[in-house]
């Protein structure tokens, strides 16, 4: 999945509104959607989407949109 995809389906899974906003540096904690209800969705969406298991402290690590990408890309 290349990132301008990725960001696509972060941004409806997190329900972003204005998704064009959005580049693999931006900080997602910044986003007006972000809450910690968003940390159990994302953590939902890399199970789901990428059979991919990350916890909340990857989560906590990760500063930008491409640092949660990086995660699926290991």
């Amino acid at each position: 999945m290349e990132i301008n995809e990725f960001i696509e389906k972060f941004a409806e899974n997190i329900e972003v509104e204005n998704i064009d906003a959005l580049t693999p540096e931006t900080q997602f904690r910044d986003l007006d959607e972000w809450s910690s209800l968003s940390v159990m969705l994302t953590i939902a969406f890399f199970d789901d989407e990428f059979d991919k298991q990350v916890s909340n402290i990857d989560i906590k690590e990760a500063q930008t949109i491409q640092d949660l990408y990086n995660l699926v890309a290991e």
